[in-house]
């Protein structure tokens, strides 16, 4: 695909701005539109058909030449765009020069649920974008049916986000539902045993029966579950062998994806 980067939009171009506002959660929803960087997001946009249009650099498109090149067979609208505009357009210091606009890819919890799942993750109050892309990215890798942000959380569709995920966004189902309640009564509903980590959990992790379809609670970053514990069928805890005083709440997430996809596996 031949680009002509002497026209290539600048930081100033209504496209280009309108699509820096992209960053805000309320020109997303006003969009019906958001916007991802980066290889392994663009790539995974682009072959499974979220992805409009494409903005890069001239070195980007030398650098990401087979993305580039997979634009035209996925009717992906390709701009050339100028290293200023892709300043603009970044939220990270240091830009890869590769960006798409993506149309909404965002499932409902019950849409998820009513797919029969073994295994879905459920990260309630995230606030933090690194950790909700790596539970996205996790729960993809472990081969979990889907992950269901409960409450207040972060917006899946953010950059950042998206980028964390390292393309998982655009492989498994994601929901988000600001009621937890609501999110809870439809997991009992659909048959899942609702699982929650507890470092003064009544069942170690290695005795709990992870065989049946299971939807794990993931506490928020500053203050985990809370009472929302008690909502759970089973507290599990994680044995802790060394001096650490606890694990983050993406790699608990990560070794309970871990144990109950082998369990489900063996089933």
């Amino acid at each position: 695909m031949n680009l002509d980067f002497e026209s290539a939009f600048t930081e100033r171009t209504p496209r280009i701005v309108n699509a820096a506002k992209l960053h805000r959660a309320a020109a997303r929803k006003k969009a019906n539109q958001f916007i991802i960087e980066g290889e392994n997001a663009v790539d995974a946009a682009v072959s499974t058909g979220a992805a409009t249009d494409v903005f890069v650099t001239e070195k980007a498109a030398e650098r990401f030449q087979d993305i580039v090149t997979a634009c035209g067979y996925m009717d992906v609208y390709v701009h050339p765009i100028t290293d200023k505009a892709a300043r603009h357009l970044s939220d990270t210091a240091t830009t890869t020069g590769l960006f798409a606009l993506c149309k909404p890819v965002l499932w409902s919890a019950g849409k998820i649920l009513n797919g029969k799942p073994n295994l879905v993750s459920v990260p309630v109050l995230t606030s933090e974008p690194g950790n909700a892309g790596t539970l996205i990215r996790t729960s993809d890798a472990m081969g979990a049916d889907g992950v269901i942000f409960a409450g207040e959380t972060v917006d899946p569709l953010g950059c950042k986000v998206a980028r964390s995920s390292a393309g998982s966004l655009f492989h498994i189902p994601v929901a988000r539902d600001p009621n937890i309640k609501d999110v809870l009564g439809q997991l009992r509903k659909s048959g899942m045993q609702i699982l929650a980590t507890a470092a003064d959990g009544e069942v170690d992790l290695a005795e709990a029966d992870l065989s049946q379809p299971t939807a794990w609670l993931v506490g928020n970053e500053a203050h985990g579950l809370g009472e929302l514990q008690e909502e759970a069928d089973m507290r599990v805890r994680i044995p802790i062998l060394g001096r650490a005083e606890s694990l983050n709440l993406a790699t608990a997430a990560s070794i309970c994806l871990y144990e109950s996809a082998r369990a489900l596996n063996r089933s």
